[in-house]
């Protein structure tokens, strides 16, 4: 297991590796996974509960899809779970994962949360939402995104990094929306109102409202429902007010969390095995009730801390067509100076 914790460091010096992780067992399911050990490990459980089949996971925020090149044909991964549309395009786009055609993921998984040749599947849907102080902004306020860049919001708004994924996304649907020269302009009113450099993550924007840093913020909706369930995230999270934005138009900006199979998957059968898993009713259940996002598959009931939210109207623009401007995304971020 020497090579495999040695990556699990978490170093970018670690991803240099390219021989193939030792320690993966032939009979197993071996995953490289973007998404956080806690948001993904009951189900990894359940999982073998279920069938007997051991999960050996990899965790990296970075890295997976160029350790995937170089490793090629050698590669131990079976299965590659990312957080967000882009990663799931650009497997696809790379030729990293394989193209497959299962009976059970095309009936549970909505034609438009899945790739058309069955490169990669949406596993969960996640609405990025606007966070409002319910002390200094009063309700229905603030209710699109294009509102961020109003200049009465001049020093009231906190967001992470431009670059970070999930903003990338946003961004890319606005080009995809309106065009690069009013994304921009826009993108570059929002950077005049931001309260403070962009950092840290979605629930440090949430807790930023709590302590007076900002008014505004911007976020996914499932890390709400985790400060909220915990007693030691309760009270920042209490301070804020979650705004489903554009819903008198085209909808909330929802990505994806997903998965694919690796294009040399060792262990195919058993990938198949787990990602049908993943989007059954147990699995997609568990992924409401202990994360708090929408799951792909209908009929699943919300976790009650997200029932309370209500409905809300979801953009309808494909997310392959939204991840056609990702690269034009970063490259505007880096134009206007998002994170300086």
């Amino acid at each position: 297991m020497k090579n495999l914790k040695s990556w699990l460091c978490g170093t970018l010096t670690c991803l240099t590796m390219a021989a193939p992780v030792a320690g993966f067992a032939a009979e197993d399911v071996n995953v490289y996974s973007y998404r956080q050990p806690y948001l993904i490990q009951p189900l990894i459980d359940a999982f073998s509960e279920e069938t007997g089949i051991k999960v050996n996971v990899v965790f990296a925020k970075q890295g997976i899809l160029e350790r995937l090149e170089r490793e090629g044909r050698n590669s131990p991964a079976d299965v590659v779970l990312t957080v967000d549309i882009g990663r799931l395009d650009e497997l696809a786009s790379k030729d990293l994962s394989l193209a497959v055609d299962s009976e059970t993921l095309n009936k549970n998984i909505p034609a438009e949360y899945r790739h058309p040749e069955g490169k990669w599947f949406g596993l969960t849907r996640r609405a990025r939402v606007i966070y409002t102080s319910k002390d200094r902004v009063e309700e229905g306020e603030i209710t699109r995104y294009e509102d961020l860049a109003d200049n009465r919001w001049n020093d009231r708004v906190c967001t992470r990094s431009g670059k970070q994924d999930y903003n990338v996304a946003l961004i890319a649907s606005m080009i995809a929306h309106h065009g690069e020269a009013e994304t921009e302009k826009w993108l570059r009113g929002l950077k005049d109102n931001l309260a403070r450099k962009p950092q840290g993550g979605d629930r440090d924007q949430i807790r930023a409202i709590a302590e007076g840093v900002c008014d505004v913020a911007v976020g996914n909706s499932y890390y709400y429902g985790v400060m909220l369930s915990d007693p030691e995230q309760k009270g920042p999270a209490e301070a804020a007010r979650l705004v489903f934005p554009n819903q008198d138009g085209r909808g909330t900006h929802v990505n994806l969390s997903g998965a694919a199979i690796a294009k040399h998957a060792p262990n195919r059968e058993n990938a198949m095995a787990f990602l049908e898993f993943l989007s059954g009713e147990e699995a997609q259940q568990m992924y409401a009730d202990l994360n708090y996002e929408y799951p792909v598959r209908e009929g699943v009931t919300p976790a009650s801390i997200v029932s309370e939210w209500g409905d809300f109207k979801a953009d309808d623009l494909p997310l392959d067509e939204i991840a056609k401007y990702r690269e034009a995304a970063v490259k505007m971020v880096d134009r206007v100076g998002y994170d300086n």
